[in-house]
């Protein structure tokens, strides 16, 4: 599967649910936020103000968060383009012998991992982790090496690719 977008592969319903999520976190949440250090900045010394240094953190994680969704989202790859063609891409569920055990995997985001279905155990691997570049563009049959992070050569063999139905 050749694409030019580089961004991490969503089922929808995980688009939905994350711009749902960006969506609360940079509105009714953020406010909230502003108005308990508002609420504290009231209550005097700040130097010794728990609550106040507590919502200043809660507010930095939330700018965190919303930045993340917002970048993640501008990139996303929607799930429906994945075509049934036995090349593994993102949003492909992956059967592989890797290191001459076997193991199924979602080649996609972990962003979707909260929306799988029924295969609780599926665990899923990014397209730019070492292992997904290395397997991605190959097809049922293929067997392909790459470099593991801890510099050991790892073989995997490609046994089933098709699109994750989730």
């Amino acid at each position: 599967m050749t694409t030019e977008n580089t961004g991490a592969w969503l089922t929808q319903e995980a688009y939905d649910r994350l711009t749902e999520e960006l969506e609360y976190l940079s509105g009714p949440y953020r406010q909230e936020i502003v108005d308990r250090i508002s609420a504290a900045r009231d209550e005097g010394d700040l130097k010794e103000n728990g609550g106040y240094h507590a919502a200043r953190e809660e507010q930095g994680k939330n700018e965190g968060r919303i930045a993340q969704l917002k970048a993640l989202l501008e990139n996303a790859e929607v799930g429906e383009d994945v075509k049934d063609d036995g090349v593994v891409g993102p949003g492909m569920v992956v059967e592989a012998e890797i290191a001459g055990k076997p193991m199924k995997f979602l080649l996609g985001s972990r962003e979707v991992a909260e929306s799988l279905v029924g295969d609780s155990d599926l665990q899923v691997f990014s397209a730019h982790s070492p292992m997904g570049a290395a397997i991605e563009g190959h097809k049922v049959g293929d067997e392909v090496s790459y470099e593991a992070p801890n510099g050991k050569s790892i073989t995997v063999k490609i046994k089933a690719a098709e699109p994750f139905a989730g």
